[in-house]
């Protein structure tokens, strides 16, 4: 993990096309700005381990279906 203090109106670089720009930092809490292309998804971290977490029960429900298909069919 790479730690770097940044100020308020700071930013980081990110692969040359992805800006996180500081936009205020208080009470404990940081404001941040991301410019990124269009195609760039941008997720918070809990949104994308819910969707990451629903994909995987999604595809083992699939998988127990085919599975359920087979033995129907023998």
């Amino acid at each position: 993990m790479l730690v770097v203090t940044r100020k308020q109106n700071q930013s980081l670089i990110i692969n040359g096309n992805i800006e996180i720009i500081i936009i205020e930092a208080r009470d404990g809490s940081v404001k941040i700005g991301v410019e990124a292309p269009r195609d760039v998804k941008i997720y918070r971290k809990e949104i994308f381990e819910e969707i990451r977490d629903e994909n995987k029960s999604a595809l083992n429900t699939r998988e127990l279906d085919i599975k359920e298909l087979i033995k129907k069919e023998d």
